[in-house]
């Protein structure tokens, strides 16, 4: 039903929800709670459809999307979701066969006026009077230790340890589970149903409203397709077409398994490299979530099984449940009337944990940009052009972690270590080896610290530094640096383990 009030006011008053599942209930409860009673919001899914439900890990963005955009209380999202906490990702295997780094969230260490603090310890480390980067990141510090504490609020404001960046591990079901029913509390309609054809305007071409499988016709002025791979509205509808980027990121089957709980509770992702791939070890408090991403190109789907069973820390809870996809972004993320969030949008694979914050991007950036019943095209094209942008440039940060590396031991990491990447990746390697710059591009999703990291990580170690460091005398230069490390390797000794703190905190029921 639409509102009388919103179309008088021009505004659009039904909106429906094509798909559940975390895109689709993050989309509901946002619009339920920023458009009142202005608008309906109805939300359609089949319980026989189901969803993917295999993120299990996060960007520390979904802590202001949880707290600030839609007032949920950490603890109780923590317990009902079997969530423990997340301060980066330990990478294995990826440079080379025996390496290991963190890509911690966060700074690192402390910036001097314009000079990143990574600058500084450049100098020292080519002069060997330095440890590695992760030893100057109070996530990358605190990771291994298994230490954990959101921040200390005694720090002075320019200090790392001041706001701890984290982020989460969770159930993705659950936190669907849990979203749906914040929603439907603010007064989300959800209707059951098989979705048999979508109907469109004779003049247009806008989605008029969608008839079910048991005779339901569920009408809309605004449809958000959520309806994952398949893009039931944006594509198999409007046909908007699909760029492929699987000749850069090669993986394109990912198989999933939970497996019992393993002590003690690590608070980050472990990502260790395979011989066609990589897998993921992601701990919750009542389970571990483990998978294999792969290129069925270099390894049969029987063989990728056999790796991730012989590889996981504790007794496997179900079968290995199997994805096929293809990464890459819809051309048009917002075409008519319909905005394509989450996997209908596109798919840049797990590595970083994106998948959930791509959709929450998507949610802001559409109220943001929220249009009235005339569909001004304008906000479409700004819609698309920085959701593109972003895509673009995430992607860009995946293809490092596969092509920065001296792996040759198997065709699949030969065909990474020797393939063409794009041009903006090129340029940001070789400025990077140069001496150590990297220059943000606008709103790009990974700053400085990540690209750091990530570079560092995979060998590329730059030639020199910024040519203004050699202004700090030598012993305030060697002060910062090494003060910094004594100051965070001291802090973290004293927080409580990250255990302690669920415990304390965060400790969820038995399942």
């Amino acid at each position: 039903m639409i509102s009388h009030e919103a179309s008088a006011h021009g505004r659009v008053g039904a909106i429906t929800v094509v798909g559940g599942g975390s895109a689709g209930w993050m989309a509901a409860a946002a619009l339920a709670t920023y458009l009142g009673k202005g608008a309906t919001v109805r939300l359609v899914e089949s319980e026989e459809i189901g969803i993917v439900g295999v993120g299990e890990a996060s960007v520390p963005h979904l802590r202001q999307f949880n707290g600030q955009w839609l007032g949920i209380d950490e603890a109780e999202f923590v317990r009902r979701t079997q969530a423990t906490a997340k301060l980066g990702i330990q990478f294995n295997d990826w440079g080379r066969i025996g390496d290991s780094y963190i890509h911690g969230f966060g700074a690192i260490g402390r910036s001097l006026g314009p000079l990143p603090f990574h600058q500084f310890w450049l100098k020292q480390r080519l002069a060997g009077k330095a440890g590695p980067i992760g030893e100057y990141s109070p996530q990358s510090v605190m990771a291994p230790l298994g230490r954990f504490a959101p921040g200390d609020r005694n720090a002075g404001p320019d200090s790392p340890l001041a706001d701890i960046a984290y982020a989460y591990h969770f159930d993705a079901t659950l936190y669907a589970r849990f979203l749906r029913e914040l929603a439907e509390s603010r007064g989300v309609q959800r209707i059951e149903g098989r979705i048999t054809q979508v109907r469109q305007r004779a003049d247009d071409g806008f989605v008029e409203s969608l008839l079910l499988e048991n005779g339901q016709t569920v009408e809309g002025e605004l449809f958000i397709d959520c309806s994952g791979f398949r893009g039931l509205l944006i594509e198999e509808t409007l046909k908007t077409g699909y760029t492929d980027w699987s000749h850069w990121l090669p993986c394109d089957r990912a198989l999933a398994v939970p497996s019992e709980r393993v002590d003690p509770i690590t608070p980050y992702t472990r990502a260790t490299a395979r011989a066609a791939g990589w897998q993921w070890r992601i701990p919750l408090q009542h389970r571990i979530g483990n998978g294999y991403v792969y290129s069925s190109r270099h390894v049969s789907d029987d063989e990728a099984a056999a790796t991730l069973l012989a590889n996981l820390d504790g007794k496997a809870l179900a079968e290995p449940r199997r994805l096929a996809f293809t990464t890459g972004m819809r051309n048009k993320f917002w075409h008519k009337n319909v905005v394509a969030l989450g996997l209908a949008g596109g798919f840049l694979e797990p590595l970083e944990s994106t998948s959930i914050y791509l959709a929450q991007s998507g949610v802001t950036r559409m109220l943001n940009l929220f249009p009235r019943r005339d569909f001004n095209p304008l906000l479409a094209e700004r819609y698309n052009r920085e959701s593109a942008f972003e895509y673009e440039r995430i992607r860009d940060f995946l293809i490092l972690h596969y092509h920065a590396t001296s792996r040759d031991d198997t065709p699949f990491w030969n065909a990474c270590r020797t393939m063409a990447i794009p041009d903006s990746l090129r340029d940001a390697i070789d400025l990077f080896r140069s001496d150590g710059r990297y220059l943000r591009h606008g709103d790009d999703f990974f700053a400085l610290p990540n690209w750091v990291q990530v570079m560092l990580g995979q060998g590329i170690v730059p030639h020199n530094y910024h040519p203004m460091v050699d202004e700090m005398p030598e012993d305030k230069l060697a002060a910062h640096v090494d003060g910094m490390r004594a100051m965070l390797a001291q802090a973290a000794g004293t927080m409580p383990t990250h255990q302690e703190w669920i415990d304390r905190y965060w400790k969820a029921p038995a399942p």
